[in-house]
């Protein structure tokens, strides 16, 4: 599975976690994130991973901020993405499930390194379900 990945300054340690998960796991990664601490501004990755995801150039994405409310506001803003803020892999699980996100949006102020690795790995694993759910999510883009 190819998967876009893109942090800002809060997210480096996370990042680097999961690309090692990922790629322990055979996926490719696209990587739009920093590697260093310095502040940068979470709109420039947030942007990047949801135009990866618009225009099929990966199948899913993760971004990560210190709260993941920015850079999930910033993705959603991009035609056909889904980003859904998680802090549990049940959430995690709920939003591929019920809403099918296509992108994941983790706090990396909130939640810890392991958390984040569980949870990347039940977004990536979990389908979703369809049926009265498919109805709902078609109703979500503004057209």
């Amino acid at each position: 599975m190819k998967i876009s990945i893109g942090n800002d300054h809060a997210g480096p340690d996370y990042k680097k976690a999961i690309v090692q998960f990922l790629e322990q796991n055979n996926h490719t990664i696209l990587n739009h994130g920093t590697d260093t601490f310095e502040s940068v501004d979470y709109p420039d990755f947030g942007h990047s991973v949801a135009y990866d995801i618009q225009v099929k150039n990966a199948d899913l994405g993760i971004v990560i901020c210190g709260s993941g409310n920015g850079i999930a506001m910033t993705a959603n803003k991009h035609q056909d993405v889904r980003a859904a803020l998680c802090w549990t892999k049940e959430i995690a699980e709920l939003a591929r499930q019920h809403n099918d996100a296509n992108i994941i949006s983790i706090p990396a102020r909130y939640v810890s390194i392991p958390q984040a690795v569980a949870m990347v790995e039940t977004f990536l694993t979990t389908n979703f379900e369809g049926g009265r759910h498919a109805k709902r999510v078609n109703k979500i883009a503004c057209k």
